[in-house]
């Protein structure tokens, strides 16, 4: 019988699907019924960087410069506070991993954060660095540098395994998982999600569109996936977005993954999706006669490939060639 259990960024998982942070992952009763439907650990829904800086924007101009300062920590201390609530009950009543999160792109208070959340008893942190950089100003690797730089101070405050998870907008994201290694993270995460913007041409308004991962995003993921995992053996990665079943997840695996993060697919199919996605890994393995998932790990990847490297192919000429019509 195929063994599922694996290992994540230090953590021991007992399959390989962690629920990624979400709605999904906001209250201690829903992590409960996630690890009833299998889950093998969770990350939990992200505190927001940009999301408490607006309310707390919303909030100045009411007062002193006193009490807006006031309002703006009270605001911080209230969104940390249900956080550290979460972790604290959910490592009460739960076995699986909890995974805190901190979504952030600058170097501030992020640090205290991390510090009471690994205090709070969180098996390991995510920070996602998600932003778009779009002044004319830019200086080059400057993002990554960011990256790399907020790392090394949370990785000063606390003692759990810190865990990087990547936006796709990166010129070379194997050169940074390499810093990010050197510099103390035990696992990257390929790739977030940026919101996707649409416009109403009826209305002239903005909307949002695609806010659920596709099948078809987990190309991508298994490219980089693949060409990292050959380049930077020595971390763990996970694949994001685009793994809606059990096939996804084998291929994600073949390609490198320790383990993926699943979302997008238990909002549209429900918690079953998680047991639905087990078995058909445990039933490949087994007709493959694979006892553990180290056997099959990163067997497809880039090293794997040989001279002539599919997942660093940017032509379609092979493909047209061959298709007169």
């Amino acid at each position: 019988m195929a063994q599922l259990n694996t290992t994540f960024a230090g953590l021991k998982l007992k399959n390989p699907i962690i629920v990624g942070s979400s709605g999904l992952t906001n209250s201690v009763e829903k992590i409960q019924k996630l690890e009833q439907a299998g889950a093998g650990a969770v990350v939990l829904k992200s505190v927001f960087e940009e999301q408490i800086n607006m309310q707390t924007g919303q909030m100045h101009g009411y007062g002193s410069p006193e009490a807006d300062d006031y309002l703006g920590v009270y605001v911080r201390s209230h969104a940390l506070n249900e956080h550290i609530s979460i972790i604290e009950e959910a490592k009460k009543t739960c076995t699986i991993p909890i995974i805190a999160s901190i979504n952030c792109y600058s170097d501030n208070e992020w640090v205290d954060f991390a510090r009471l959340m690994a205090q709070s008893g969180a098996d390991a942190l995510e920070i996602n660095i998600l932003a778009l950089q779009t002044s004319k100003h830019y200086t080059f690797g400057a993002f990554e540098q960011q990256h790399i730089d907020i790392l090394r101070h949370i990785k000063k405050a606390v003692n759990i395994p810190v865990i990087m998870k990547l936006g796709n907008n990166l010129t070379n994201p194997v050169a940074l998982i390499n810093q990010l290694y050197a510099n103390g993270a035990a696992a990257v995460v390929l790739f977030n999600r940026f919101y996707q913007p649409d416009i109403n041409i009826k209305d002239l308004t903005f909307r949002a569109t695609n806010v659920m991962s596709s099948p078809n995003e987990l190309a991508n993921r298994i490219r980089w996936t693949a060409i990292s995992s050959a380049e930077v053996p020595q971390i763990d990665y996970a694949i994001s977005g685009g793994v809606h079943c059990g096939k996804g997840l084998i291929k994600s695996i073949l390609a490198g993954a320790t383990a993926v993060e699943v979302c997008s697919a238990i909002y549209q199919y429900g918690n079953k999706t998680i047991e639905e996605m087990k078995n058909e890994l445990t039933t490949w393995m087994d007709e493959n006669e694979y006892e553990t998932i180290g056997q099959f790990k990163g067997k497809m990847n880039a090293a794997a490939a040989g001279e002539i490297n599919p997942f660093e192919r940017t032509q379609f000429m092979k493909y047209y060639s061959n298709h007169e019509e």
